[in-house]
């Protein structure tokens, strides 16, 4: 479609003199002003970027270009002129040049994508004097391919991220994104590499490093090991992995184009001249107007224009385009017949700017949604935590509330034993006590016995040294005048290791006989008393009739009343030596067992009869199978005892 306007020829034709085309190679003049619209501001990206505070190498090294003997016609030939990098021999290089020769479409196709774009590239190469190796950055970065994005957020040709490029002057919003503008993105690639190659000194192994890793990592990667006494070369740095690939793909992909004819890799003609120009239109026009206007395929110029993301160029700019050469004349023509009120439609307009307003609230109402769905799961979470909080605690304290349980039966117990053990030490205590007292009996019996039958018995002392008579005398209960008489003595003096006869009294005789008694019955242990464990059902009646004993005569070597209960478990004493008691053999002999026949009556229980006849429940029913149906009244039950018992 053509826009002409007779009436306003004249005009236009002003106007078309003075619009201003702008090659690859240049930057945009003043922005274009088209029937007194006011006008755009014109793209001038200004660098802000703050340098390292300590420059590696403050002496940059000057770039000197490989001497190259072929032609210059092509862009490729034009490149290898600025070629300016040493040759490096390194495994790594050699590696990922082996890969590019395995895969020659590759190759051929970067050719075709970078043809749009290498002069352009080459001319902000070479205006800022780089090395000619670096127009091949784009294939490591992006293979050249004006849209390429990756899941670090990078874009475009050089795969700038967003903070980096903002920093170079890449502006991004919802209308414009110039990291995907080839012109804009270029400039400020460029840019970039040369403050890295003044920050490193001309080492452009570290430079490039640096545009992939970051300058303050690899500067971190310097010192360290400046640190531990190693090389800083770029070779000799411990770096991640993308890192350490990427400046040897760099390096291979540059020394094959430069050796294509040995590897046998055919170069694709691209002509040594500006394929695009810039135009800067001065304010927004919509793309599908701008491509009618070139006579382009919307798709062809929105490739070499990927910067816009919507359907015209930012309201607020920038309002430049890239167009063929082919194309930049009638361009400019139709461009300059355009009225200034049809370069954007405005009811298109207004609905993008609707559509974006609603985006936004949308994004805002999502981002709303988003927060309170993370308040709500932090919310959940943390009474997910409090709620295992609390069931570790009920847990922690049910286990110190089963401790406490287990150390208080354990307490229990022990206070059980220790009062079974003492109630054992007081009964056979109590039982010694009634054997002495049975021999001290003995004892003076005897005594009495001997006095009476040999009222001349004395005994034989020996004087200790330091003793005399007065404390003989009293030690046995004598005068010193008896103990005189019976040794014949005319004196009270008496010698030392000297025997005396002590003539025997009443008290000294009991003396040294209970003495003599006691140190038996201490020495000599009670062989014939033993203990009984109270079992369950047992009674004062079976136990005593185990051993041929009345109930009276158990209970009272126990302190216990015959009415008293037996609990299971209680140790009961049973004394040896008694004329009532027999050794457990002879007791089968001489304890009966009798068969009792009794019939069950109204309100009896089983414990009842078990406890009236010294029985436990378990004979009881290994008797009686028809227990297995319950007690029931007037049921004859067969009921067998140890001992005598009369039969009801």
């Amino acid at each position: 479609m053509m826009y002409f306007n007779s009436n306003r020829l004249n005009g236009c034709l002003f106007v078309l003199a003075s619009l201003i085309t702008v090659g690859c190679s240049e930057t945009p003049n003043e922005p274009i002003v088209i029937g007194g619209a006011p006008a755009g501001g014109a793209y001038r990206p200004e660098f802000v970027y703050k340098p390292l505070n300590k420059p590696y190498n403050t002496n940059l090294a000057k770039i000197k270009h490989k001497a190259y003997s072929g032609a210059h016609d092509t862009v490729w030939g034009r490149m290898l002129s600025l070629y300016a990098l040493p040759e490096v021999n390194n495994e790594r290089v050699d590696r990922q040049l082996n890969w590019y020769l395995d895969h020659p479409e590759y190759i051929a196709r970067i050719q075709e994508r970078a043809a749009p774009y290498m002069h352009l590239i080459l001319d902000e190469i070479e205006a800022k004097k780089l090395p000619g190796e670096l127009a091949l950055l784009p294939v490591v970065e992006s293979a050249f391919i004006a849209e390429a994005y990756s899941r670090s957020d990078a874009s475009g040709l050089w795969q700038f991220i967003p903070a980096t490029g903002r920093l170079f002057g890449l502006k991004q919003n919802s209308w414009y994104d110039g990291r995907r503008d080839v012109y804009a993105s270029t400039k400020a690639a460029t840019s970039f590499l040369q403050d890295l190659g003044e920050t490193f000194g001309g080492d452009w192994c570290l430079a490039l490093a640096s545009y992939n890793f970051g300058k303050g990592n690899i500067g971190k990667a310097i010192d360290r090991n400046e640190y531990n006494g190693r090389p800083t070369d770029y070779w000799s740095l411990d770096l991640p992995q993308e890192t350490e690939d990427y400046v040897p793909r760099l390096l291979a992909i540059a020394k094959l184009f430069a050796n294509a004819e040995k590897y046998n890799v055919p170069l694709q003609r691209i002509p040594n001249q500006a394929y695009c120009a810039v135009v800067n239109v001065g304010s927004q026009l919509d793309l599908d107007v701008a491509a009618e206007m070139a006579d382009m395929p919307l798709k062809s110029f929105l490739k070499l224009n990927p910067g816009f993301k919507k359907e015209s160029t930012a309201p607020e700019g920038p309002h430049h385009l890239l167009l063929p050469i082919t194309r930049l004349q009638k361009f400019k023509e139709n461009l300059a017949q355009l009225p200034y009120e049809e370069r954007v439609d405005q009811r298109k307009h207004e609905e993008e700017l609707f559509a974006e307003r609603q985006r936004l609230a949308e994004q805002q109402r999502a981002d709303r949604e988003r927060r309170e769905e993370q308040m709500q799961a932090q919310r959940e979470r943390r009474e997910e935590q409090q709620q295992a909080q609390r069931e570790r605690l009920e847990e922690r304290r049910d286990v110190q509330k089963e401790r406490r349980e287990e150390l208080l039966a354990q307490r229990q117990k022990d206070q059980a034993v220790s009062e079974r053990k003492r109630r054992d030490a007081e009964l056979l205590a109590q039982s010694r006590r009634e054997k002495q007292e049975k021999y001290q009996q003995v004892a003076l019996q005897k005594h009495n016995e001997r006095n009476d039958t040999d009222p001349s018995f004395t005994a034989r002392y020996k004087v200790r040294a330091g003793e005399t008579l007065s404390t003989i005398a009293s030690r046995h209960h004598l005068t010193v005048k008896a103990l005189r008489q019976a040794n014949h003595l005319a004196a009270n003096s008496v010698n030392s290791g000297s025997y005396l006869h002590v003539p025997p009294t009443k008290n000294t005789e009991v003396v040294s006989e209970i003495k003599k008694i006691a140190k038996e019955v201490k020495d000599k242990p009670d062989n014939n008393s033993r203990f009984y464990t109270v079992k369950k059902g047992d009674t004062f009646w079976n136990v005593s009739q185990r051993f041929a004993l009345t109930p009276k005569t158990l209970a009272d070597w126990n302190n216990m009343s015959t009415k008293g209960a037996l609990r299971s478990g209680q140790r009961l004493v049973v004394k040896g030596g008694s004329s009532h008691s027999q050794p457990p053999q002879q007791l089968a002999s001489s304890s009966a067992t009798h068969l009792i026949r009794y019939t069950v009556k109204k309100g009896d229980t089983l414990t009842q009869i078990c406890k009236k006849f010294g029985v436990s429940a378990g004979d009881l029913r290994k008797s009686n199978s028809d227990l297995g149906k319950g007690l029931r009244s007037g049921l004859k039950l067969k009921i067998v005892t140890d001992g005598s018992h009369p039969t009801i």
